[in-house]
């Protein structure tokens, strides 16, 4: 492929040949948003590029709110994350802590 030209993906086919298109998996924002007390918080667990994130959510903060909250268990837990909405990413292995410290700032998780 020389540079400049782009690749088409559809070269020859169409959707109604037996392709089917891919939906992007997203998660959306809750329409409501919740009191920390009324939320229902699961873990899961990702590698990525050979290093673990742990994800915790959904949460129905709204942006600031969930700024806030995840600015101050960065800090106490003394590693790396980001809110990505409605989940918050936090770098390696920390679900025991992430749990006890969300626990503190009143949010509750499934069982």
């Amino acid at each position: 492929m020389s540079r400049g030209k782009k690749l088409d993906l559809f070269i020859g086919g169409d959707l109604g040949s037996g392709w089917s298109e891919v939906e992007a998996h997203r998660t959306e924002v809750p329409a409501e948003l919740l009191a920390p007390e009324k939320h229902l918080l699961v873990f899961k667990r990702e590698k990525r590029r050979g290093k673990t994130v742990t994800l915790v959510g959904p949460f129905a903060l709204e942006k600031s709110d969930a700024e806030e909250v995840l600015k101050s268990v960065k800090k106490k837990l003394g590693s790396g994350g980001s809110y990505k909405a409605p989940w918050m990413e936090f770098q390696g292995e920390c679900s025991e802590k992430l749990r006890s410290l969300l626990e503190a700032e009143s949010f509750r998780f499934k069982k």
